[in-house]
């Protein structure tokens, strides 16, 4: 789904929103929020992209994704044709939150 940069956030509003995201981190130079899972094992954390992944496609807003240390996956939401943090960031980072 594509943005507007009038969609964006103010950093003030991603903070109080990141409040009811536990973990959830605003990176202000990246123009995103970020939090990092740790699975089982890296079959765990396999699963773990591809779930996110099929959540992505059905919203149509796609995550940087980074899977390292075998087990660690890092998800990075910002919407990019809105140069920054919009609702659908915050939507597909309670999505994520529901997958066990």
């Amino acid at each position: 789904m594509s943005r507007l940069p009038a969609d964006r956030f103010s950093p003030a509003q991603i903070r109080e929103m990141l409040k009811s995201l536990s973990g959830w981190r605003f990176e202000p130079r990246l123009k995103h929020i970020s939090k990092e899972f740790d699975r089982k094992n890296f079959l765990g954390a396999a699963g773990f992209v591809q779930q996110i992944a099929g959540l992505a496609e059905l919203a149509d807003h796609h995550p940087d994704l980074l899977l390292s240390g075998y087990k660690y996956v890092k998800v990075m939401l910002s919407t990019h044709s809105a140069g920054g943090v919009t609702q659908s960031d915050f939507d597909l980072a309670r999505s994520i939150e529901k997958i066990r």
